[in-house]
């Protein structure tokens, strides 16, 4: 292959020293260690001892090379005691969301033999953020001529906290006009709905000011509060209507920015003004204002934006109407976004041997390396291959490694050298290769 002769003494020296090698590559375990800590550790805090943990003498970890592998590293291995520690923040919040169960996955290695190790992390909620409205102020208008009864949504609180953490419950001022119920939508979430018990009189009194409470169940209790702002208008006597309670669209990741979704419609009874309604996004997570453009006049939802099924998978939108004389409702628009094989697999080597003997045993390790892909379900099932007519081959190691070995006779005077391409392709239509 255009490559010069290796001189004899080199060989003999690559035969003297491929026992080690041998070592370095052959041994590849997986092992699973679980460790379950709180989130917002302080930085060097003991997780745990993992070299114990795993069966390693402390003496032998300066030559082991006891180490976790991955791009953002929250944790490390001491090289004097075997320890893993916190090396950065963990934000249960930031890492997993509004998952109940957040963890992470670490890959430790050792080298010398080398070992990869596979450490489940488990991070515990703690009550590290309060319930708070997406509006500090809540401004309603309603008729005074709204009946004993009528139900008026307000804006749900937000909590990034899960479990017992989480938002429990809300809590209204004392009024004589007002109480409040608790709904809960198809995704959980629980938002609050102001009940009329007493008819208005604009005449009387033009204004009401109420305060939200939102509550979690954390110990100690968290709370955030909202101002009710409510403006009393004159004879406007049916609110706009939707033709729908829920509107469930699903959408492909690869519809481009401009592209319409679907269109809510409310109708108003009422003539005139009062009938004209104007459509407003109500409690909205803000990625989904910068992907979503809601037409305030014919209600019509459209890209703004690119979707991503890898970014989120899921957006539950809070439309309102309102008619011209201030009377509101409110839908719930749920899109579910569609998995593409937009995602090409990834190819990380961790240990590769680029010289071997020429009498090395069949089934000695040339390379070890890990296959990733970021899409779902067949998009994101991968298989690998080497190039035919080569004396290698691929065996599964643990999770998703690799090892790459030989599968037949060397002979340097014939090949003294071998360019091997791996190809990892995943299953998705079409397929995707690296």
């Amino acid at each position: 292959m255009g490559r010069k002769a290796v001189p004899r003494g080199q060989v003999l020296r690559w035969q003297v020293l491929y026992p080690f090698f041998a070592s370095l590559f052959c041994r590849v375990l997986s092992e699973h260690i679980s460790y379950s800590i709180p989130e917002e550790m302080e930085k060097g805090s003991v997780v745990g001892n993992l070299a114990k943990d795993l069966g390693l003498d402390v003496r032998d970890l300066p030559a082991r090379k006891l180490r976790v592998n991955g791009k953002k590293q929250h944790f490390a291995v001491s090289i004097q005691s075997g320890e893993l520690l916190v090396s950065d923040r963990i934000d249960r919040e930031h890492l997993c969301g509004q998952k109940s169960v957040c963890t992470l996955t670490l890959e430790t290695v050792a080298e010398n033999p080398l070992n990869v190790f596979h450490v489940i992390m488990v991070i515990q909620d703690i009550n590290d953020n309060p319930p708070h409205f997406p509006q500090n102020i809540i401004n309603l208008q309603i008729n005074e001529l709204a009946l004993k009864g009528s139900r008026f949504g307000l804006e749900s609180a937000v909590d990034p906290d899960v479990g017992v953490n989480s938002l429990q419950s809300y809590q209204l001022s004392p009024n004589e006009h007002f109480s409040m119920v608790v709904k809960e939508s198809p995704d959980g979430r629980k938002y609050p709905e102001l009940v009329m018990e007493k008819p208005l009189d604009r005449e009387k009194q033009s204004s009401h000011h109420l305060v939200l409470v939102a509550v979690d169940g954390g110990n100690p209790v968290l709370s955030g509060t909202a101002q009710i702002k409510i403006n009393v208008t004159d004879a406007n006597d049916n609110p706009p209507v939707f033709s729908q309670d829920f509107y469930k669209v699903s959408l492909p990741e690869s519809l481009p920015p401009g592209s319409s979704v679907l269109r809510v419609m409310a109708t108003d009874k009422d003539e005139g003004i009062n009938a004209e309604i104007t459509y407003f996004f109500k409690t909205t997570a803000d990625n989904a204002l910068n992907i979503f453009y809601l037409d305030h006049k014919n209600g019509e939802i459209r890209t703004q934006g690119h979707l991503d099924f890898e970014d989120t998978e899921n957006y539950i939108l809070s439309v309102g109407a309102r008619d011209g004389g201030g009377m509101a409702a409110e839908c719930k628009v749920i899109l579910k976004i569609l998995d593409e094989n937009d995602n090409q697999p990834e190819v990380t080597f961790t240990s590769v041997s680029s010289t071997i003997a020429e009498d090395a045993v069949q089934g000695t390790v040339i390379a070890l390396f890990k296959i990733e892909d970021l899409d779902s379900g067949v998009n994101g099932e991968v298989t690998c291959h080497v190039e035919e007519n080569a004396p290698f081959r691929l065996e599964s190691s643990s999770r998703n490694y690799y090892k790459l070995l030989t599968d037949g006779p060397l002979d340097r005077e014939q090949t003294p050298q071998y360019n091997i391409t791996v190809t990892a392709s995943d299953k998705g239509k079409p397929p995707l290769s690296t």
